[in-house]
Order: structure tokens, then C-alpha cells, then sequence
């Protein structure tokens, strides 16, 4: 399936039933009185979750929502049925915004969670809303008011726990294929990912996380130079990044640390909050150096960046070390979790 984040479509509210214009009309009642009833209110367009989704290519071949009309008001005070109600499925994480004045709409995470994207038409009312002791006769109705009609633009921003950045050809997609079930394109060449991927990593049957793998990051790709700066926003979600890197680049360690800069400084341009959030250096293909040679490599890089957070190094085409960065990350997410419900906990 391809994949596909954002999407413009259009949305029109069911508009609301005319109310009726009618008297009571039966034998041996003379001057029955009016009996016209309302109208029935326009069906609303709904958006809802639904967690078997995680693409917006459906909307590539449907741009256009209509929700039901409702229905005139009927004689002998009869009231119009409603409208039905339009749902329209959209993947976890969307983000709904009207595409004519750019105003933010509203969000959808949990599966279920419905947002009202266009209201319904309220229902016209029949000329007995209209009888008093002084007009026992109306003649007067009113019309059902038009649904709303909108032009929405949905963007995808995924959920997950844990976000790979890196260069291109760094290994994001072999590091994903040998700690989780996805099955990503990997070829030696750089690019090899077009789209993002996502992965869960299952440490026990009650233990798990998801790891989400974007498009390799190029110097410019905040300005949108390459392929990662359409997918960058797909990491806002993230808990925790990992930062691979080639630990064994045919340049020499300048360029793998001149590349790790590189990143860094595409976060901070594209988003000071994502370069804030906790990074862990992961230092990758060490299968390609002397195993006497990892330790050495592994100090000159952190010396070089004078790094003082966490950092690994794993071989993600043999799996050497991978396990081991699998049960850190899930220790890490778990610790995560305990210090939000202390906060959750103090606000009650």
C-alpha cells in the first residue's frame, strides 16, 4: 500500500428539513387547527479513528463527503426524520485542519475518537410552533438551514515510541527489520527508503514498542532539500530518537562525525522542541571494522562530539548488540511512562 500523509478533501453537511405547512383536516371537526411539523436536522460529517489504518491513500480516490439531508416536516404533527450522520475513517494521528482559513481543527489519536468536521442543518419548523390564542391559524414556516460545507486538510503524523535518524545508507531499515516483524526495502545505495516504516518490537508477550524509520536526512533538509524534511514531522510524537551512525564510513570517523553534526543541525532548524527531545547515539556496522578496533572507534567519536549521553554499538546486519539496545530502549520507555503518571498523579 502506498503510503500517504496529508490530503485535501471536501465535506458538506446534510441540510435541515422545511417544516410543513398543513391544517387538521377530518370530518365533523371543523376548523381543526394547524398540524404541520418540523423538519428534520441535517446529518453532521464525523471523522473517527480507526486503528486498522495508517496511510491517507483513501482519500486519493475520494475527495468528496456528502451526509444525509434531513427530512420535511409531514402533516398531523409529524416530525422529519434526521439526517444520518457521515463517518469518515481516518488512521491514528491525524491532525484536521480548514484548508480556506488555515485554522486548526482538532487531532485524533485513540481508536474510536470521533471529531465534528461540519455541522448539520438545524430543522425547519412547522407553522404549529406558530399557533397562540391570538393567530389560531399560521400560515407561517420556517426553511431548514444548510449543513456546513468545508475544504479540510489532514495530515498523518505517527504514532510511535521511537524515532531512527540518521544519514542515508546508515542502516535505519536493516535496524529495523532485525529488532522487529517489518520488512522494509534495503539495497546498498542511498534512498532506499521512500516512505516511512513502522515497526513493534515485542520484548515479552505484555512488552512491546514501536519504532518508526523516516527517510535518510542530507545537509538542506529542513528547506526541504531530500526526502526525510516531508517525513521529519512523523518523529514529533516520538518519546525517545536513536541516532545511527556509520561507524565505519569510507571517508574515515571525520565524516561520521561531520554527518551526526549535519543532523543535528537539520533538527534545530526544523524544530528546537525535536532536537531537544533525548537522543541516544547508536553507532552502526561495526561488523565492517576489526573487533579490536570497536572500542577505539566507538571513544574518538564520542571524544570528537563530546558526547555524555547514552551510546551503543550494534552491527544491525549480523544483530550484534541489537537485543541488547532493544531491552535498554524498553527499560527507558518504562521509566518513561512511571515519571508520567507521577506528574498525572501530583496534577489530581
Amino acid at each position: 500500500m502506498k503510503f500517504v500523509d496529508e490530503a485535501t478533501i471536501k465535506v458538506a453537511a446534510g441540510n435541515g428539513g422545511n417544516g410543513c405547512l398543513s391544517f387538521r383536516r377530518e370530518k365533523y371537526i371543523p376548523r381543526g387547527g394547524p398540524n404541520g411539523g418540523d423538519g428534520g436536522n441535517g446529518g453532521d460529517v464525523l471523522l473517527v479513528t480507526d486503528p486498522a489504518l495508517n496511510t491517507l491513500v483513501d482519500f486519493r480516490y475520494q475527495r468528496h463527503y456528502q451526509a444525509a439531508n434531513g427530512r420535511p416536516g409531514m402533516g398531523s404533527n409529524c416530525t422529519g426524520a434526521n439526517g444520518d450522520d457521515r463517518l469518515i475513517r481516518v488512521p491514528a494521528g491525524t491532525l484536521v485542519y480548514d484548508d480556506e482559513t488555515g485554522s486548526y481543527l482538532g487531532e485524533l489519536l485513540h481508536s474510536g475518537e470521533q471529531l465534528c468536521v461540519a455541522r448539520g442543518g438545524e430543522r425547519g419548523l412547522g407553522n404549529t410552533r406558530f399557533k397562540s390564542s391570538t393567530n389560531r391559524a399560521p400560515r407561517k414556516t420556517t426553511a431548514g438551514q444548510p449543513g456546513e460545507i468545508r475544504t479540510l486538510r489532514l495530515e498523518l503524523k505517527l504514532l510511535a515510541d521511537v524515532g531512527l535518524l540518521g544519514m542515508p545508507n546508515a542502516g535505519k531499515s536493516t535496524l529495523i527489520r532485525a529488532i522487529s516483524a517489518a520488512r522494509p526495502k534495503v539495497a546498498p545505495y542511498p534512498f532506499t527508503t521512500l516512505y516511512p516504516n513502522l515497526g513493534v518490537v515485542r520484548i515479552a508477550a505484555d512488552a512491546s514498542f514501536v519504532v518508526a524509520d523516516i527517510p535518510g536526512l542530507i545537509r538542506g533538509a529542513a528547506q526541504g532539500a531530500g526526502l526525510g524534511t516531508r517525513f521529519l514531522r512523523h518523529l514529533s510524537r516520538t518519546r525517545l530518537l536513536l541516532h545511527l551512525v556509520d561507524a565505519a564510513p569510507l571517508a574515515g570517523i571525520r565524516q561520521a562525525i561531520e554527518e551526526v553534526r549535519e543532523i543535528v543541525e537539520e533538527l534545530q532548524e526544523f524544530s528546537p522542541d525535536l532536537a531537544a527531545r533525548e537522543r541516544w547515539l547508536v553507532l552502526n556496522k561495526l561488523d565492517l571494522l576489526p573487533t579490536a578496533e570497536h572500542r577505539a572507534q566507538s571513544e574518538s567519536i564520542r571524544q570528537a562530539l563530546e558526547w555524555q549521553g547514552p551510546l551503543f554499538q550494534i552491527s544491525a546486519l549480523s544483530g550484534e548488540g541489537c537485543e541488547a539496545l532493544s531491552l535498554v530502549v524498553m527499560q527507558r520507555l518504562n521509566e518513561l511512562d512511571g515519571v508520567m503518571d507521577k506528574v498525572a498523579a501530583d496534577d489530581a
